[in-house]
């Protein structure tokens, strides 16, 4: 139990999806049940018996039980809601064990004269309730108040016995019903209190109370009917001959170990074989949380792996050649000498880029740092575009939206845009890239005999050359352009042709592509980490609740037998 506990223990709906109210509820009344009584009960199995005075608004619970006392322990009254703060009346032998907080451990106690404050358990000891037996005032089912609620329902739950009182004129109310369907589900021992009957309705009321009983599988429940009697109006109690069938039978159960063991076993087993459906029903919404996970980290990921392409389709598409790369590029060759080398022999255009790679430095640095501009632009662009893709797909779906409502206006504002260290990360990611470049070109000229042409060249020039060859295509320009990129392409493919050979050229070039695109794909994975890291929290594991619980199931016959005392 402690183990399916801890399983339970996880925070299972995070994500909007499907009736997740209803799936919160129902993990919430769950785990309410294990701590407030499933795993005290277990602990202790010869605990005294507690039982939950329940019902509806003005049934007369708190009356009942100042009754069932003999003595004003509880507070009852014509204002609503009554009860404050939930009493439990025990015999002074039995107050360490409730005092102690075993059960309903969430409630803090209070002791002695006066109510409780809202959120607490008042605690009142008598000898006026026998041994082994304590009765608990609970708030109103349908109380207007959604904690006196919630309440109510939790110590029903925490209940190895319930008292459930009901009048003559709402007993057939559909809120208290579902109470006692669910006191039937779980196979919780009960009896049913009947306030207010007239006396000359006595029979007929009380036949279509057990007609009603019987239909909803609960026949055979004992009921005591009490009359309607004209009391004074400041009255809190009712004559001790009405409610002696009451007290005498509660007596008898508690001077019956034998029979307060069978009222515990039977509310305890009955508890613990609704796991075999709430847990799992429990599972089957967290396999759903689960898929909803799935659907946004999908949509996170085809929103960076759509920027990932437009990385690609940028160095395809000559992109990279226009604006200020291309005006660089005519400052280092020059526009004219290009045209009429691309018209001429390559190999005398080759001799003079030869000659401005060992002559003109300053202008190799600006075209280095021109397409370096560009490079960085273009990765922050497309991330830009991812983020802002993935948003508008997640808002496009209940869970991804309730997640970035969660998040907050100003948090899901910045998921939208690349992050404020991209352009970090980016600008330290190109510049290991062209070191990278230049340590190939190293490699690859140290390897061949021909080292001293390529030391003539220069490994910053022919660094820039294979860079430029990464991007030079004719794709998506026009004109002037084209001349230009296509010469670009030319041009450098023709130098490091002559260094290197052409297979060579190929296989850097491709090198140099596919890191940097590994590179490019690194960012844009720290980037869509921004959305998954929202998601972390969807890590229940369904089949392990479903263990848990099987377990629980299959272990049920080291069940004690236990006497309560």
């Amino acid at each position: 139990m402690e183990d399916l506990r801890g399983e339970l223990g996880h925070e299972l709906f995070p994500l909007a999806i499907g009736d997740v109210a209803a799936d919160r509820r129902a993990l919430k009344e769950l785990t309410g049940q294990l701590d407030d009584y499933l795993l005290p009960r277990l602990a202790s199995i010869d605990a005294p018996l507690l039982a939950v005075v329940g019902g509806s608004t003005g049934a007369g619970k708190s009356t009942l039980v100042n009754s069932l006392i003999g003595a004003d322990v509880t507070r009852a009254g014509v204002l609503r809601p009554t009860t404050l703060a939930p009493t439990l009346v025990v015999h002074p032998s039995d107050a360490a064990w409730f005092t102690a907080s075993h059960v309903l451990p969430g409630l803090p106690r209070v002791t002695g004269d006066g109510d409780g404050e809202p959120g607490t358990l008042k605690v009142a000891a008598t000898d006026a309730v026998p041994a082994g037996l304590a009765l608990l005032d609970a708030p109103d089912i349908d109380s207007v108040v959604a904690a006196n609620r919630e309440l109510a329902a939790q110590l029903l739950a925490a209940a190895d016995l319930w008292l459930f009182v009901t009048t003559a004129a709402r007993y057939a109310d559909e809120v208290p019903w579902g109470f006692l369907r669910t006191a039937r589900e779980r196979s919780t021992a009960l009896a049913v209190i009947l306030q207010r009957v007239p006396r000359d309705a006595l029979e007929p009321v009380r036949r279509d109370l057990g007609r009603l009983l019987e239909e909803n599988g609960l026949g055979g429940t004992p009921v005591f009917t009490v009359p309607e009697l004209d009391l004074p109006a400041e009255s809190t109690r009712l004559p001790a001959d009405v409610v002696r069938p009451v007290r005498d039978w509660l007596e008898g159960l508690s001077a019956d170990a034998q029979a307060r063991a069978e009222v515990v076993r039977r509310t305890l087993s009955g508890a613990l074989d609704s796991l075999a459906t709430r847990v799992p029903a429990l599972a089957a919404a967290v396999e759903r949380q689960r898929a909803g996970a799935d659907e946004l980290r999908g949509l996170a990921g085809g929103a960076y792996a759509s920027a990932l392409s437009a990385f690609d389709e940028g160095m395809r598409d000559g992109t990279l050649l226009r604006g200020e790369v291309l005006a660089r590029w005519q400052d280092f060759i020059g526009t004219g000498d290009l045209m009429r080398g691309l018209e001429s022999r390559v190999g005398r255009l080759r001799d003079r880029v030869t000659a401005v790679l060992r002559g003109r430095p300053a202008t190799a640095r600006e075209l280095r740092t021109a397409l370096e501009s560009g490079v960085e632009s273009l990765i922050r662009a497309v991330a830009d575009g991812a983020a802002e893709r993935a948003v508008e797909a997640w808002l496009a779906t209940p869970a991804g939206r309730d997640l970035l409502e969660c998040a907050g206006v100003q948090a899901a504002g910045r998921l939208g845009r690349a992050s404020p260290e991209l352009r970090g990360r980016v600008d330290a990611a190109v510049r290991d890239w062209q070191g990278y470049v230049l340590d190939l070109v190293r490699t690859e000229g140290a390897d061949r005999r021909g080292i001293a042409r390529a030391t003539s060249f220069g490994v910053n020039g022919l660094g820039l050359l294979l860079m430029l060859g990464v991007f030079a295509s004719t794709g998506g320009l026009s004109g002037l352009e084209i001349g230009i990129a296509g010469g670009t392409s030319v041009l450098s493919q023709k130098v490091l042709e002559a260094v290197f050979g052409d297979q060579a050229v190929r296989t850097l070039t491709e090198e140099a592509r596919t890191d940097l695109r590994r590179r490019v794909e690194e960012l844009l994975d720290t980037e869509r980490a921004r959305f998954t890291a929202l998601l972390a929290g969807v890590d229940a594991d369904p089949d392990a609740l479903r263990e848990a619980a099987a377990t629980v199931h299959a272990r049920r016959r080291e069940l004690p037998e236990g006497k309560a005392r």
